[in-house]
């Protein structure tokens, strides 16, 4: 059997005794996010500290899981796009072996089962790292999509180590007028650049933009889906599913980042 453990606000210790855990969306796939017990308390725990960011009840505990060693599971670093289908023993034993186990995650594509919870344990609350490992000692990015907006002393930051891009990006009339002049010369590198700054405001003239869903370069098509996706503009969800079914699998991609996001 392969001992595994999930992180989850103490609030919900007393459902996750009556029920287990339940599987949960996360983009399109649904299941629970687990980590292998190691011989290291730091490393088995290592995922805390960067979940107790997230918004939500204050104080996590651990859920001890056990899986028959043959379920089939994915493993792999939180960045990979394509985890590894393995088993759960296989799943321990690659991140066991790894040499940096720091930011590997294993997946369980369904619910966990009252009966495979073992333990509901209390955890040291300041254990693990935050944003990504080895982050500590590093100076931060504070381009508009790195930084923390809203985050613990996030002004005081960028007080501090201002960016060179901070501060009002240009008005829009300026960008339709950018957006228009790089159509008319086919200078893809300044139609990008315009809709990069469209993609700082929360909401943008999108019936401005119609024909770029149409543009000949994808690479136009992923800066226009970049541009819109936190927009809250009626008219984007459908411009969206427009594009999901893009010819160009790096314009599909990218519409499924943004829903994700």
């Amino acid at each position: 059997m392969a001992t595994l453990v999930h992180l989850t606000p103490a609030v919900h210790a007393a459902r996750v005794r009556r029920g287990g855990l339940k599987a949960a969306g996360h983009g399109e796939r649904r299941g629970v996010f687990l980590f292998p017990v190691l011989p290291s308390y730091t490393l088995t725990h290592q995922w805390l500290r960067e979940l107790a960011r997230r918004p939500g009840p204050r104080g996590l505990v651990a859920v001890h899981v056990r899986l028959p060693d043959a379920e089939p599971v994915t493993v792999g670093r939180y960045s990979d796009r394509e985890p590894a289908r393995v088993t759960a023993a296989e799943a321990v034993r690659r991140v066991a072996a790894a040499a940096d186990s720091r930011g590997w995650e294993v997946f369980l594509p369904r619910s966990v089962d009252r009966a495979e919870v073992r333990h509901i344990r209390a955890v040291r609350q300041v254990n693990g790292w935050r944003y990504r490992p080895g982050a500590h000692g590093t100076p931060p990015c504070l381009c508009y999509g790195c930084r923390d907006r809203g985050g613990y002393g996030a002004r005081r930051l960028r007080e501090r180590r201002p960016h060179p891009l901070d501060g009002p990006g240009p008005a829009p009339r300026v960008l339709l007028a950018q957006v228009e002049a790089a159509r008319a010369g086919g200078d893809t590198a300044a139609l990008c650049e315009a809709l990069g700054w469209f993609g700082t405001r929360r909401r943008g003239p999108l019936s401005r933009l119609p024909g770029l869903a149409g543009h000949p370069d994808p690479v136009v098509r992923v800066a226009l889906v970049e541009a819109v996706a936190y927009w809250s503009t009626p008219g984007v969800a459908a411009l969206l599913r427009e594009l999901a079914g893009d010819a160009d699998s790096g314009v599909r991609e990218a519409v499924a980042d943004a829903l994700v996001r």
